[in-house]
């Protein structure tokens, strides 16, 4: 139950980040301090939650780079040498399309279970 609740936040996160930069540019992201601020909160919230889920969900659920989202989060809280855009920028236009999707696939999974 709690992991189901984990995953449906950060299916909210991912969804928020997709949002946020439909028809968006590289450069017009860049240029929004706003929108740079709320696609790196919602990523550090995703990557926070991957350490809640347990290791036998994560285990069963591989599919998923949850050491990386996790890592990613890493990077953003402590700055480690500062938030590279550039890599933020691919990690939304190249990644959180697929997060969205392996969660909403696991969303429906734990409907299926009940």
């Amino acid at each position: 139950m709690r992991d189901k609740m984990i995953v449906e936040k950060m299916l909210r996160y991912a969804v928020k980040v997709c949002d946020y930069c439909k028809d968006v540019s590289y450069e017009d992201f860049r240029a929004n301090d706003m929108l740079i601020e709320a696609c790196v909160f919602n990523l550090s919230q995703i990557g926070e939650l991957t350490a809640k889920l347990g290791e036998e969900f994560k285990a069963e659920n591989h599919q998923v780079a949850w050491a990386q989202i996790y890592g990613l989060r890493n990077r953003i809280v402590h700055d480690y040498e500062g938030v590279n855009l550039r890599l933020i920028w691919e990690i939304i236009s190249d990644d959180m399309p697929e997060l969205k999707k392996e969660l909403g696939i696991i969303k429906k999974q734990f409907a299926e279970n009940r």
